[in-house]
């Protein structure tokens, strides 16, 4: 790899975004990364960068240059760490992004048994319910929910990520338990709004050519993060949709009920665990994928299956 040093100040100045950044992080001098990227523009007789006194632009060239440079670091990082660990124990810094209610209750438990097996491997975890990229991001592997289009990572299936309505059972004497998706209009509503501004509908099964009906709920409180919602509903405050993987210890112990059971649709989503594509995975990452795996494999709430929902857990169903 010609010109090595060039290419690294390049890759964190394009992060980074100021030339600057990249020499914090590189622990060089602002006028050094900008010496090395302006080398290595020399040397490939190409423009990597429009220069402002603000910050950098990539150009078209800089763009496509920066994907496969920072892929190769990557490889090559990972090269040298495998090599210092003379393939008996996996070494390194492992960068985990996964939501907020996800990473508390199923991620963050598993964390200690991984790093006690594994003591050379260092865990840095991302608890953030925005997408992510992870190859411009510098992440090691992501665990999130619904639909993985992005073909270059490899998706190991978690479990089925089913979502239901739920209230407590005092709400539910209080104001009625409703029949029909019509008689929500007279309920209080808690409602999921993403940070990117998008509302989470509700979507309810239907005879229709479609198989289904998607609402967007009139909710007097909105959050974005969907566990956090049911702490209101078990309070008593309203109706909201929610994980079944979050709501089923409370549905276990009798402290909400189902709400339009057979009635409201579950979805067919999963949560994955993703990591990008390589013909060879680096033992760090290899282990974490492994051990995240077991780990969630004996939780019980990520495996509870709607359809067999006892009848005590739905509004008004037997509570014996």
């Amino acid at each position: 790899m010609k010109n090595l040093q060039g290419m690294v100040s390049f890759v964190e100045s394009a992060t980074a975004g100021s030339f600057t950044a990249a020499a914090s992080r590189l622990d060089l001098t602002p006028a050094a990364v900008g010496k090395n990227v302006m080398r290595l523009e020399q040397e490939l007789q190409v423009r990597l960068f429009n220069r402002s006194t603000r910050r950098l632009e990539l150009t078209a060239e800089g763009s496509a240059f920066l994907e496969k440079t920072r892929e190769a670091l990557r490889l090559l990082d990972e090269a040298v760490t495998d090599l210092g660990s003379h393939g008996a124990e996996a070494v390194g810094r492992v960068r985990i992004s996964t939501g907020v209610s996800f990473g508390r209750r199923f991620v963050l438990p598993a964390l200690p048994a991984l790093t006690a097996r594994h003591p050379r491997i260092e865990v840095e975890l991302s608890l953030d319910n925005r997408p992510v990229d992870l190859i411009a991001e510098g992440i090691d592997l992501v665990v999130r929910g619904g639909m993985m289009p992005d073909s270059s990572l490899v998706a190991r299936r978690v479990c089925a990520l089913h979502s239901v309505l739920v209230a407590s059972p005092d709400y539910l004497r209080r104001y009625g338990v409703p029949t029909s998706p019509a008689d929500l209009a007279q309920h209080r509503l808690l409602g999921l709004r993403f940070t990117s501004g998008k509302v989470s509908p509700w979507r309810f099964r239907s005879d229709t050519d479609a198989g289904f009906i998607e609402w967007t709920p009139q909710a007097q409180i909105w959050t974005s993060d969907p566990e956090s919602f049911l702490d209101l509903a078990l309070a008593g405050e309203g109706i909201c949709q929610a994980g079944l993987l979050y709501a089923a210890p409370h549905l276990r112990a009798g402290t909400l009920r189902l709400v339009l059971h057979g009635q409201y649709d579950t979805g067919k989503r999963e949560i994955a665990l993703c990591y990008p594509h390589r013909k060879l995975l680096s033992k760090r990452v290899r282990v974490v994928v492994d051990e995240l795996l077991r780990a969630f494999a004996g939780e019980e709430d990520l495996h509870v299956d709607i359809a067999d929902a006892p009848r005590k857990w739905q509004a008004g169903g037997n509570r014996r």
